[in-house]
């Protein structure tokens, strides 16, 4: 389950960042995460919450911001929406795509004390 390793990353960049910005308390955490970053929602709330247990993060909100996926189309030369990897166009059918967007995940904005 690698949403576990992900959670303990957001917490170790939020306690790296609560040393920086001198904070003690998060509150919320706003997550953007991809259509295509192969995250499984559910399992990372799951593991949230386990990996914050008493931690400055403790008892914190976690809130997903969901991104859609995106790709160039070659043959169309547009950018289009595609729901997973290996997606044809929706507009011509070529599977000539580059991913370019919604592919990641990244901490958005925290509530702090």
């Amino acid at each position: 389950m690698h949403e576990m390793s992900l959670c303990e990353s957001i917490l170790q960049t939020l306690e790296q960042q609560a040393a920086v910005q001198h904070y003690s308390k998060v509150k919320t955490v706003w997550l953007e995460i991809g259509a295509l970053a192969g995250v499984e929602i559910e399992a990372l709330r799951f593991s949230f919450e386990l990996v914050v247990k008493n931690s400055l993060a403790d008892q914190a909100r976690l809130e997903i911001i969901d991104i859609p996926g995106q790709a160039w189309c070659l043959p169309c030369a547009k950018n289009v929406v595609v729901q997973q990897l290996y997606d044809e166009c929706p507009l011509c059918g070529s599977h000539q795509l580059q991913i370019n967007g919604g592919d990641q995940m990244r901490i958005k904005e925290l509530e702090v004390e």
